[in-house]
């Protein structure tokens, strides 16, 4: 690898002493750089391979028609991915990498040209976290793209040859947009001297050629300024809705009303969604998400459902309060614990005064039908008239029976049957 370098330098320093043409050589320049390392995995690491981009800033200065200075500092955070052989662990978290090289460029075609490719080869260090310092060499291929002012766009792959033992070998892909440090100067155009003639506004038009003479203006509008079509301070040539009167942050047009609800975008918080003028352009909020907007949500801040106003479904929770009301066999007596959920359901009703309720009393299949339909509906009344004895409205109760047509566990069994000696309910919204 020394020897490479070495060759290198020498043929640089050889095309140095070539031709000075100073007319196309590259003045003094400074770029700003975005790009990516590479850092493969080899066969003697286990680490895998690392990508991360990178800024930085370069430095070009021409020696001669075809060879430029090119100096780099680059900056990134990342993992250093030593080998494993230098003991020294991959960081566990992303640490500071700083580069600087110096390179010379060797151009296939001088300045003058659109596109121009060169080689790149140089010298570098790195920085780990201030703490590691690699040496590397750069060797790359390039294009240099001519932009204006003396400016270029600098496209650049290079491989980083390992220089010291902690170096690990990597690739660095970038682009750079070229600025001189200083400009070159424009030279002077030459007017030719013009004959005096009548010209009282002095805009450069006659006055038996100037529609305004006491005016300035100018000479495609036959002595006139420009105008302005709308009145409103914005002329018509720098007007991009010349008919209608705008201001000069939207370059004479109106605000613009993206979502046309009547709102223009600088009053509206939500400028790509038709909305309110009461909620500042934005539609109307559905705080808790349920799809059921607040201003019909009666329970805004509760995820429920549309057939409740927006509150919780209430069926789970009366399904288990009914779960307890179980009857004996030919019995219509509720038990304790089918007391204890009636009471619990009261205070349900009376917090939901919008609910009504149906109440299905059921039976087994021990029996006639005639006999168990009468039973079933007993087994309801009897639900139902403790709810209208804790003081809920009439109109708010009804009532079935369903004998044994409604089975929820088979009759064969005696524990069958009595989970279908039941009453349960349903709730209407």
């Amino acid at each position: 690898m020394k020897k490479i370098i070495v060759i290198i330098l020498a043929s640089t320093f050889a095309l140095t002493v070539m031709g000075q043409d100073t007319a196309s050589i590259k003045p003094a320049s400074i770029a700003f750089k975005i790009g990516l390392f590479n850092f493969k995995k080899t066969p003697i690491t286990d680490n895998a391979s690392e990508t991360v981009l990178q800024a930085g800033l370069q430095y070009f200065k021409g020696i001669t028609q075809h060879l430029d200075l090119m100096m780099n500092l680059d900056f990134t955070s990342l993992k250093y991915p030593f080998y494993t052989s230098s003991k020294i662990g991959i960081p566990k978290s992303n640490e500071m990498y700083t580069a600087l090289d110096a390179s010379f460029n060797y151009k296939f075609l001088t300045d003058e040209h659109k596109l121009v490719p060169y080689i790149s080869a140089g010298l570098g260090l790195a920085s780990i976290k201030n703490s590691y310092y690699t040496a590397y060499a750069p060797l790359g291929l390039g294009l240099q793209i001519k932009a204006k002012q003396g400016s270029f766009i600098n496209i650049l792959s290079t491989y980083r040859a390992e220089a010291s033992a902690l170096t690990k070998m990597h690739y660095n892909h970038s682009i750079s947009y070229t600025l001189p440090l200083k400009l070159r100067e424009k030279k002077p155009v030459m007017i030719p001297p013009t004959p005096t003639v009548s010209d009282d506004d002095g805009d450069g038009v006659v006055g038996s050629e100037d529609d305004c003479p006491t005016v300035a203006g100018l000479v495609k509008y036959h002595g006139c300024p420009i105008p302005d079509a709308d009145n409103d301070g914005i002329n018509d040539e720098m007007d991009n809705c010349p008919n209608q009167e705008g201001t000069a942050k939207y370059k004479g047009c109106p605000i613009p009303d993206t979502d046309k609800d009547g709102i223009n975008d600088e009053a509206d918080k939500c400028p790509d969604i038709s909305g309110l003028t009461r909620y500042e352009g934005c539609p109307i909020p559905d705080s808790d998400k349920d799809g059921i907007n607040d201003e019909e949500d009666k329970c805004p801040t509760i995820a429920g459902i549309r057939g409740n106003h927006g509150c919780a479904d209430l069926q789970p929770m009366i399904n288990e309060l009914a779960s307890y009301l179980k009857f004996e066999s030919g019995k219509v007596v509720v038990n304790k614990k089918g007391y204890a959920g009636l009471d619990a359901l009261v205070v349900l009703l009376q917090n939901n005064a919008t609910i009504s309720l149906i109440i299905n009393g059921h039976t087994d299949n021990t029996g006639t039908t005639k006999m168990n339909e009468k039973l079933s509906l007993k087994r309801a009344s009897v639900v139902a008239t403790y709810l209208l004895k804790k003081g809920i409205e009439k109109k708010r109760i009804s009532q079935k029976g369903y004998a044994d047509t409604r089975p929820v566990s088979d009759n064969k069994t005696l524990k069958g049957r009595a989970q279908n000696r039941r009453v349960d309910i349903e709730v209407v919204y």
